[in-house]
């Protein structure tokens, strides 16, 4: 599915550009936590760390992990924020640019990383063309994508949190095998990829719902001393996927 009518790319790229949040940065733990997550699952098809390429790293959580893994690191980040950041904060090597014209030398990575990110492409079908050539013969690509296809998302309808502005795809299971498979990729594992934050955050975010009973669950949260507990509830409508670039 896709978002019809497709917003200007030039609009798509400046809400890029100009995106922030504190939030994010304040739940460094459970990021942090949710990236090694991710580099276990790319290092079980990679093999030993090599040169891995984070597309859309945003404040290079997942890159910090990586580098302290052995992996050589790169980032591209078009948000401000984001991506200085990770330059002057996790000292990270990151281009400020957008994913698809970034100056990256070809053939150059064992893993790229495309977490949240695809779903944002007005032609991902071109990125994924672009990634393969990124990749060395047979290189891993990891994506995380909202799953429009789960139980979830079918229930919530236009209320699902991951209907927002900015999404202009969305993916089912099938759709994204048969798009990754028409651009040369093999899955490899297709499976849910939660996200680790406090529960205090996680909470709070039910204040887009309801403001009163997010109000009241995180004064319980905190009253109980939960709040600042990492939690990743597992509500499986988040994709994790590895492919591998096929070397014909």
């Amino acid at each position: 599915m896709q978002l019809e009518p497709m917003p200007a790319e030039a609009m798509l790229a400046g809400a890029y550009a100009e995106a922030e949040s504190d939030a994010y940065i304040e739940e460094e733990a459970g990021q942090r936590a949710t990236a090694r997550t991710t580099l276990t699952r790319i290092e079980a098809h990679a093999g030993r760390p090599g040169a891995l390429l984070d597309l859309g790293c945003w404040v290079g959580f997942l890159l910090a992990e990586a580098r302290d893994r052995g992996w050589r690191t790169l980032g591209v980040e078009p948000s401000r924020f984001g991506s200085t950041y990770a330059r002057e904060q996790l000292g990270l090597e990151v281009i400020t640019a957008d994913a698809s014209t970034a100056a990256l030398p070809e053939g150059a990575f064992d893993a790229v990383a495309l977490g949240d990110v695809i779903e944002h492409l007005p032609d991902p079908g071109a990125a994924l063309d672009r990634i393969r050539s990124l990749l060395v013969p047979g290189g891993v690509l990891w994506l995380a994508i909202p799953d429009a296809g789960s139980s979830l998302a079918r229930l919530m309808g236009r209320r699902w949190w991951s209907v927002i502005p900015t999404h202009v795809q969305y993916f089912t299971r099938d759709s994204i095998t048969t798009l990754l498979r028409r651009h040369g990729f093999d899955v490899l594992e297709l499976g849910t990829a939660p996200k680790a934050f406090t529960v205090e955050y996680y909470l709070g975010r039910i204040g887009g719902y309801s403001p009163a009973l997010a109000r009241g669950l995180v004064r319980a949260a905190r009253a109980t001393g939960l709040a600042g507990q990492i939690w990743a509830p597992d509500f499986r409508d988040r994709m994790g996927v590895v492919a591998r670039a096929g070397v014909g």
